[in-house]
This record gives C-alpha cells, sequence and structure tokens, in this order.
C-alpha cells in the first residue's frame, strides 16, 4: 500500500506568506522585544548585586530572558517577517534601579514590581486557535519556562525578606 506524504512540500513560511501575515504575529513581536528588555535589566541586576543567591537566579531568568527573545525573533523570522523593534520607554529607568550599588536587592525587587504578587497573564495565549504547532511549542515553552523564573523570583524575594535585607 502506498501512502500519501505527511508532509505538504510547501513549508509554513511559505504558506503564510503567500496568504497572509498570522494573526499572532504581533504577540510574537511583542515577546521578542520584551524578552530583550528583561534579559537587559536581569543581566544588569545580576552583575550588581551583593547576594550570592540572588545573582545565581538573576543570571538564570537572564539568560532564559535572552533565549526567548531569540526564539521569538526566529520564529518570526521562519514564517518570513522580520521582528519590528520597539521602544522600550521605561527600560532605562528600570536598569538604571537594577544597576544602582545605592539599593539593597530587596529594594531592588519592590520598586522593579517583583515582590508584590502578580498575574498569570499566559492563560489566554492559545486562544487564537490559527497558532500553527511549532509556534504553539514555542509558546508552550515559553510559558513554562516564564512561570518557573517566577517561582524563582519570589522565592528569592521572600529569602531576602525573611533575611531582613
Amino acid at each position: 500500500m502506498n501512502w500519501p506524504p505527511l508532509r505538504s512540500s510547501i513549508d509554513t513560511a511559505t504558506f503564510l506568506s503567500m496568504n497572509e501575515s498570522p494573526t499572532y504575529l504581533p504577540l510574537l513581536n511583542a515577546a521578542a522585544a520584551n524578552e530583550a528588555a528583561n534579559a537587559t535589566l536581569f543581566t544588569a541586576w545580576a552583575a550588581n548585586t551583593r547576594d550570592a543567591a540572588a545573582r545565581a537566579m538573576l543570571h538564570t531568568v537572564a539568560l532564559r530572558e535572552a533565549d526567548h527573545a531569540i526564539a521569538f525573533a526566529r520564529r518570526i523570522d521562519e514564517l518570513g517577517f522580520a521582528v519590528i523593534e520597539r521602544d522600550e520607554p521605561t527600560l532605562a529607568e528600570r536598569v538604571a534601579v537594577a544597576s544602582s550599588p545605592d539599593l539593597g536587592d530587596r529594594v531592588k525587587f519592590e520598586r522593579l514590581g517583583f515582590g508584590a504578587p502578580r498575574k498569570d497573564v499566559f492563560g489566554s495565549l492559545f486562544a487564537d486557535v490559527t497558532i500553527d504547532i511549532q509556534t504553539a511549542s514555542l509558546l508552550g515553552r515559553y510559558i513554562a519556562t516564564e512561570r518557573d523564573s517566577a517561582r524563582r523570583i519570589d522565592a528569592a524575594y521572600a529569602a531576602l525578606v525573611a533575611a531582613g535585607d
């Protein structure tokens, strides 16, 4: 018995470029830009902390954010488009807080908004039923990693509070 080919001879990028841009392209672009900004923030903070445990956590989160930025930019490229750079108006101010040698890490957590409970904003990412399987896989990995990073950030903050920092 001859089975039909499992794959189309047209890849996803070609198919989409023959039609129109995917509805989820703005989501991917926003994620690429936000993650790049966050990588900058956490890298600056990791370089400017006196707490070894916080430094290790910040370094891990910075690498994850940079990885996400690249992964989303790569996916946008695979779909046949380019990342549209966008200005992050508060990034310089946030990096200045993270880099400040005069502020302790607990103060940095609080000023940067990491000391307060956060809402999980990831539940609605799959509302767009047109998301292709490769992008869905990327988003699933991204969500799992982001949730783990949030747990690590929360634990580091709780440790600083417990230590009286």
